[in-house]
């Protein structure tokens, strides 16, 4: 792993292959091994820089809560650190938060957008509320509780009735977060702007892929980024929940692949 500092907090990350550089943004509150050797093997012509979001695997928390600004700060560190003057960036639900902010603030440096099982709301009063509750609870009575809850949001059903050995290793992922990580990401996404606005003003090919079992950020949340966003396409996985690219690897990464070739005349 590398590291990186940028302002109050230490980032790592991975970099695999050679070729032009795409970044992977993972979702919570996994880590960067959430993008599976039969996902990144499908990519072998790029290549793939692999970060942990602050707060998340070998990245540090910071102080207060994990905003979106500072994940896009961090972000543009890390391509700073690679001498990356742009790069085709994909994230996932809160790597997706991320590359809204990052959009409004490092335009120039994206050269293609993949928004993966997430969306372009703010959170409802009522869902701001419940991460505050959780971003209280996990520090008051530990992580195992909600993360045995959020492995039945974010793994689809087929996945959870046929594989629970991705089950298994999603969770040692998560189980990798500290209350106090979890508290303040969860602070930093309730936080977060609107970003239906900002959809339209995007200009650079873009590609939304939804799990067809998201129950999180459903296909219908997909259909708005992909109607407000000029000439971008949809792309849905079926047998697939939230983690659509961790539950169907092969799928996610032969459409992140054609995408990618489209942009660079592959």
């Amino acid at each position: 792993m590398n590291h990186v500092c940028s302002g109050d907090a230490e980032i790592a990350y991975e970099v695999l292959g050679d070729g032009p550089p795409v970044v992977l943004l993972h979702p919570f509150p996994v880590d960067h091994h959430f993008w599976s050797p039969p996902l990144l093997s499908m990519l072998g012509r790029y290549q793939v820089i692999l970060p942990d979001l602050r707060g998340h695997g070998d990245s540090d928390i910071g102080e207060g809560p994990a905003t979106m600004e500072e994940h896009a700060s961090d972000l543009a560190r890390v391509m700073d650190d690679l001498q990356l003057g742009r790069a085709a960036l994909a994230g996932v639900s809160i790597g997706g938060y991320s590359l809204f902010e990052f959009w409004r603030r490092f335009r120039g440096r994206a050269a293609a957008l993949v928004l993966m099982d997430t969306k372009a709301t703010a959170d409802t009063p009522e869902a701001r509320n419940t991460r505050m509750q959780t971003a209280a609870d996990v520090l008051e009575r530990g992580t195992e509780t909600f993360i045995d809850g959020m492995l039945t949001k974010v793994i689809g059903e087929t996945t959870r009735r046929t594989r629970p050995d991705l089950v298994e290793t999603a969770r040692k992922m998560m189980l990798r977060m500290s209350p106090e990580d979890i508290s303040q990401v969860q602070r930093g996404m309730a936080a977060r702007p609107d970003s239906v606005a900002t959809l339209e003003t995007i200009n650079v090919p873009t590609l939304i892929v939804a799990g067809d079992e998201d129950t999180l950020t459903p296909v219908a949340d997909a259909e708005v980024i992909r109607q407000n966003i000029s000439g971008s396409q949809l792309k849905v996985i079926p047998k697939a929940g939230h983690y659509a690219a961790f539950e169907q690897p092969e799928e996610a990464g032969k459409v992140l692949r054609q995408f990618l070739d489209s942009v660079h005349g592959g």
